[in-house]
C-alpha cells in the first residue's frame, strides 16, 4: 500500500491545484450520473463491483482517498485496507491530513480524491447540494444497503442533491457518545446503583455528595475547540427532552438557540454542572480542566470523583488497568426514550470508476473496520460485525446500544457549518465559565447563525 501522510498547508494545496488545473480535470458527479445511470439503479443489474474486483477485474488500477487518519489511526486504517489490496490488486493510496481546509480546496480546485472521509456531515451536505458527490445508490441496491445499515444510518446519509435527494456516502466508523463512565470496582464496593433516569442520576449524585465526594469530574478545555464537550452534554439532553424532529430542526437552524426547548435543556445540564457540590473542583474548574484529564480522578485511589460523561473513543485515555464500566446517559422525559448520540465518519465518492465503486462497497462491510473494532474505541455502524472482534463486553454493549436505538442523533456541532459550530462551542464555554448568563449565552450562540 502506498501511504501518503501529509499535514498539508494551504499553500501546498494551492500549488497542487494550480498544477492540476493544467492537466485533465477530474470526473464530476454530474458526468458520472450519465455514465452510471440515475440514482436507484441496483447492484442486482450487474455483478457486485467488489466481487468483480476479487476476481482481479481491476488489478493494476489505483484508488486515491483523502481522510483525517494520522499516526495510530493511520496504522489501523493501513491494516484494514491491506486485505482489499491483496485480494483485488488495486493500489489504494491514502492521504492523511488534519487540516480541514485541504479537502474543500482540492474539490473546488478540480483535484478531488476518488473517495473522501467526512467527519462533518454538514460539510458533505454542501458538496452534495453542489452536485459534486456521486449517489452511491447508482451502484448499491436498496436491499443491500438496508441489510448492511439500520434505517437511522441510511436516513442520515440521505442529503439534498442538485436534482433531489441522494445517498451521499456510506458510514464507516462511529463512536457512541451517550455514555457515563465509572470505576466499577469502587462503585460496586460503595453500594451505588446504576441510574436508569435523570432523576435517579441526580439522586445518585446527591448520595455521593452526602458521602463526602464529588460525584462528577467534568472538563471542557480543549485549546481552540474548548467547549465541544459541553455541546455534547447539551445534545444528549436535547435528544431526551424533545422530539428527534425538533432536534433536527435545531441543528438545521429552523429552531433557534434562543428557543425555550434549548433553554430547557441548558437548565437541565446546569442542575449538575452548576452545583458546586457535584463537580470535582467546583463549577469554575470545568472551563479550565482538559477534556483528556477529566476522566483521571475516577481512577485514583481512592477515587476523587465517580462519574464522567464521554464517548467510547476516550477508552484509549484510561489509565492502564482501569476497571472502567459505563451506563447509558439516562432518559429524562420518558416519552423520548433512550436515544443514541453518535459521531461518525462518512465516506463519499467524488470520481466514478469501477475500482472506486469496489472500494466503496468494501467500506460498507464491517471487515473494513476490523482493526478499529479490535482496538476497543470504535463501534461499527454496519450490521455484519463478528462479535469475536470486540475487545470486551463493554464494546459489544456500545455497538448493541447504537444498533438497537430507536432514535440516533448525530453530534449537532459536527452537522452545523463551521461558523455556527464555533459560536456554539464558545457560547457553552462562556456560560460555564460564568462570563455570560444563560440568556446571553443563548444569544451568543444564535449570533453565529447570522
Amino acid at each position: 500500500m502506498k501511504w501518503v501522510n501529509k499535514l498539508l498547508t494551504v499553500g501546498t494545496v494551492a500549488s497542487m491545484i494550480m498544477l492540476s488545473a493544467c492537466g485533465a480535470q477530474n470526473e464530476t458527479a454530474k458526468s458520472n450520473e450519465k455514465e452510471s445511470g440515475s440514482a436507484g439503479n441496483t447492484s442486482s443489474e450487474v455483478s457486485s463491483y467488489l466481487e468483480k474486483a476479487y476476481t482481479g477485474a481491476y488489478k493494476g488500477t489505483t484508488v486515491h482517498m483523502l481522510g483525517t487518519f494520522v499516526d495510530a489511526e493511520q496504522a489501523k486504517f493501513e491494516e484494514a485496507i491491506k486485505p482489499f489490496e491483496e485480494k483485488t490488486g488495486i493500489d489504494f493510496v491514502y492521504e492523511g491530513s488534519t487540516d480541514g481546509n485541504v479537502l474543500p480546496l482540492r474539490i473546488n480546485g478540480g483535484n478531488a480524491p476518488d473517495i473522501a472521509d467526512f467527519n462533518s456531515p454538514g460539510t458533505l451536505a454542501t458538496f452534495a447540494k453542489e452536485g459534486k458527490i456521486v449517489d452511491v445508490r447508482s451502484f448499491l441496491s436498496k436491499e443491500y444497503l438496508e441489510k448492511q445499515y439500520n434505517k437511522n444510518w441510511l436516513d442520515m446519509a440521505t442529503m439534498p442533491g442538485p436534482n433531489g435527494d441522494i445517498m451521499a456516502g456510506v458510514w464507516n466508523i462511529s463512536y457512541l457518545k451517550s455514555m457515563v463512565w465509572y470505576n466499577k470496582k469502587e462503585f460496586d464496593a460503595a453500594g451505588y446503583t446504576v441510574p436508569k433516569t435523570w432523576e435517579e442520576m441526580l439522586q445518585l449524585s446527591e448520595q455521593i455528595s452526602q458521602d463526602g465526594d464529588a460525584p462528577w469530574s467534568i472538563g471542557i478545555e480543549s485549546g481552540g475547540a474548548t467547549g465541544w464537550a459541553a455541546t455534547d452534554w447539551l445534545e444528549d439532553i436535547m435528544l431526551r427532552t424533545t422530539s428527534k424532529e425538533n432536534y433536527d430542526k435545531w441543528v438545521s437552524g429552523e429552531i433557534p438557540f434562543t428557543d425555550p426547548i434549548v433553554k430547557n435543556a441548558m437548565k437541565k445540564m446546569s442542575e449538575i454542572m452548576f452545583n458546586n457540590d457535584y463537580v470535582y473542583g467546583g463549577t469554575k474548574s470545568i472551563a479550565t480542566t482538559s477534556v483528556f484529564d477529566a476522566l483521571l480522578p475516577l481512577f485514583e485511589n481512592p477515587p476523587k470523583a465517580w462519574l464522567h460523561r464521554q464517548s467510547s473513543s476516550f477508552k484509549t485515555f484510561f489509565p492502564e488497568g482501569a476497571d472502567a464500566d459505563w451506563f447509558p446517559f439516562p432518559a429524562i422525559d420518558l416519552q423520548y426514550g433512550d436515544p443514541a448520540l453518535i459521531s461518525a465518519d462518512i465516506y463519499a465518492m467524488l470520481n466514478d470508476r469501477p475500482e472506486v465503486r469496489a472500494a466503496m462497497e468494501f467500506f460498507t462491510k464491517a471487515e473494513s473496520l476490523k482493526p478499529f473494532i479490535q482496538s476497543g474505541a470504535f463501534t461499527p455502524p454496519m450490521n455484519d460485525a463478528d462479535p469475536s472482534w470486540y475487545q470486551s463486553e463493554l464494546d459489544i454493549r456500545a455497538a448493541e446500544y447504537i444498533k438497537n436505538a430507536k432514535v440516533i442523533g448525530f453530534d449537532a456541532s459536527d452537522m452545523m457549518p463551521s461558523s455556527e459550530s464555533a459560536s456554539f462551542m464558545r457560547g457553552m464555554a462562556d456560560y460555564i465559565a460564568g462570563i455570560v448568563d444563560l440568556n446571553q449565552a443563548l444569544e451568543e450562540m444564535q449570533q453565529g447563525r447570522k
